[in-house]
C-alpha cells in the first residue's frame, strides 16, 4: 500500500482544482489522519493508495485567489509543519502537490512548501492543474524569479499533466517520469438516454419547424433557445465575449424578423468587485436585462439543472492558466453542444471537427456559432465522447497508475 502525503485544499472555494483534489481523496479512501476514513478505506479503496490529507487552503473565497494577505503566510508555515508531521507520524515518503499559475504570490507559496517540505519527502509528485507557468517565466518575469522557480521544482520523480498540450509544461521542470491524465467527473447524468436526449432532439426539431416556417402555432418556450455560461466570470473565461456574442446574435434574428431569440442564462462567482460591475453595466448598456440572467455561485443541483435544460453552452475561453477546461466535460455529460475556443488543451477534449470552434475574443463569431449550432444534433457523438474519455472512475484508475509509477521512477 502507497502512502501519499496530499498538499493541496478542497472546497471551499469551488472550482475545478478544489473539485478534482475532493474527488481524489474520496475515490483514494479519504484521508487517514481520520479514523472514520480508515475503516472505510479497508473496505472502499481498491487503488492501493493511502492518502493523508494537509487541507492547504489559503483563499477565503474566490477574488481572495491568488492574492497576498498576512494571514496566508502564517497558515502556509503551519500546513508545512503539518506535512512534516504526517512524515514521521505515519511514515508518509511520497508527497503530491499542485503548483501555481503564473502569479507572483502563489509562486512565493510555492519556494516555500519546497524549501521546507521538499528535503523531508522520498518521491515528489506534481500535479499541474494550470497551465503556462514556464511560458510566464519566461516571459515576463526577471531572472531572479525565474531561476529560483527552476532550481525549487525541477527534477520531480512525477509529473501529471491534464493533456498532451501540457506535457511542455513538465518537460521544462525536468520531471523524471511525466504521465497524462485527463480529468474526469462522476456521471451527473447517469438518465441521459431516457431524460435529455429525447428533449433535445425535440427541441431541435421545433426550431428547424420554426425557421422552415413549417409551423403556424409554437410555444413561446420553443422559441427561446436557451443559452448557459457556467465558469468563473472573468473577462479571460469569455463571460464578457458571451454576453456580446449573445446581444449580436439576437440583433442579427430581429433585423431577419426570425421569431428565435437567445437568452443567456450566467452561473459562476466573480473574481473582481470591478469586473461584476463592467459585466451588469454591459448588459445594462446593451438593453439585455431580459436576455441575460446572472445567478452567481449555485448548489449542484441548481447547476446540474441548468446543464439539462440548456440547449447551448459558451465558453470562448483564453484565460492564461487554462488547462484543460473541465467545465467542457461536465457539459458533455449532458451532450450540450458547447461553443468555444482552440484554447491550450481543449481541442484535444472534443471530438474530432468538431463545429463550435471560435477564436478568443470574437463575439462575432460567437453569434454566428450560437446560430449555427441551434440546430445541429450534437448531444449523442458528445455524450458517447464523455463515456468513452472522461468518467470519473476511468480517471481514478488512470490517475492510481501514474502515482503508482513515482515509486519506481
Amino acid at each position: 500500500m502507497m502512502k501519499l502525503l496530499v498538499f493541496a485544499h478542497t472546497p471551499p472555494p469551488y472550482h475545478g482544482q478544489s473539485y478534482a483534489v475532493q474527488n481524489m481523496l474520496d475515490g483514494f479512501g479519504g484521508d487517514h489522519r481520520k479514523k472514520a476514513a480508515k475503516a472505510i478505506a479497508k473496505s472502499a479503496n481498491h487503488f492501493g493508495i493511502e492518502c493523508y490529507h494537509v487541507n492547504a487552503r489559503l483563499s477565503r473565497d474566490m477574488q481572495d485567489i491568488g492574492g497576498f494577505r498576512g494571514g496566508k503566510l502564517f497558515a502556509l508555515f503551519g500546513f508545512c509543519l503539518q506535512a512534516i508531521w504526517c512524515r514521521f507520524r505515519y511514515g508518509v515518503t511520497s508527497f503530491y502537490y499542485v503548483p501555481a499559475p503564473g502569479k507572483r504570490p502563489p509562486l512565493y507559496r510555492d519556494w516555500l512548501v519546497m524549501l521546507l517540505c521538499r528535503p523531508f519527502f522520498k518521491k515528489i509528485i506534481l500535479h499541474w492543474h494550470a497551465a503556462g507557468l514556464p511560458e510566464w517565466l519566461e516571459t515576463i518575469t526577471p531572472a531572479f524569479l525565474r531561476n529560483v522557480t527552476y532550481l525549487l521544482m525541477k527534477n520531480a520523480d512525477l509529473s501529471i499533466v491534464l493533456s498532451e498540450f501540457n506535457r511542455r509544461d513538465a518537460e521544462k521542470f525536468n520531471a523524471r517520469r511525466i504521465a497524462v491524465v485527463s480529468a474526469g467527473v462522476a456521471d451527473p447524468c447517469p438518465q441521459f438516454e431516457q431524460d435529455i436526449l429525447k428533449r433535445r432532439r425535440e427541441r431541435i426539431a421545433a426550431r428547424k419547424n420554426i425557421l422552415s416556417g413549417n409551423v403556424i402555432e409554437t410555444s413561446v418556450d420553443d422559441k427561446i433557445v436557451r443559452v448557459l455560461y457556467l465558469a468563473l466570470c472573468t473577462r479571460e473565461k469569455g463571460v464578457f465575449d458571451t454576453v456580446e456574442g449573445v446581444a449580436l446574435a439576437n440583433e442579427k434574428l430581429t433585423a431577419e424578423k426570425s421569431p428565435l431569440h437567445f437568452k443567456l442564462t450566467l452561473i459562476g462567482a466573480f473574481a473582481s468587485s470591478v469586473e461584476e460591475k463592467e459585466l451588469r453595466e454591459l448588459i445594462q448598456r446593451r438593453e439585455l436585462q431580459q436576455a441575460v440572467e446572472c445567478l452567481g455561485f449555485v448548489s449542484e443541483e441548481r447547476k446540474a439543472s441548468a446543464f439539462a435544460n440548456a440547449d447551448l453552452f459558451c465558453f470562448p475561453t483564453y484565460y492564461h492558466a487554462e488547462s484543460f477546461g473541465a467545465v467542457i466535460v461536465e457539459g458533455m455529460a449532458f451532450g450540450l453542444p458547447v461553443i468555444t475556443t482552440r484554447w491550450r488543451s481543449i481541442p484535444e477534449i472534443l471530438p474530432p471537427n468538431y463545429p463550435g470552434f471560435v477564436d478568443p475574443e470574437s463575439p462575432e463569431q460567437i453569434a454566428d456559432a450560437l446560430r449555427r449550432l441551434a440546430t445541429m444534433d450534437l448531444s449523442q457523438p458528445l455524450r458517447e465522447t464523455f463515456v468513452r474519455r472522461f468518467t470519473l472512475e476511468h480517471h481514478l484508475a488512470t490517475l492510481a497508475e501514474a502515482v503508482h509509477s513515482a515509486e519506481t521512477s
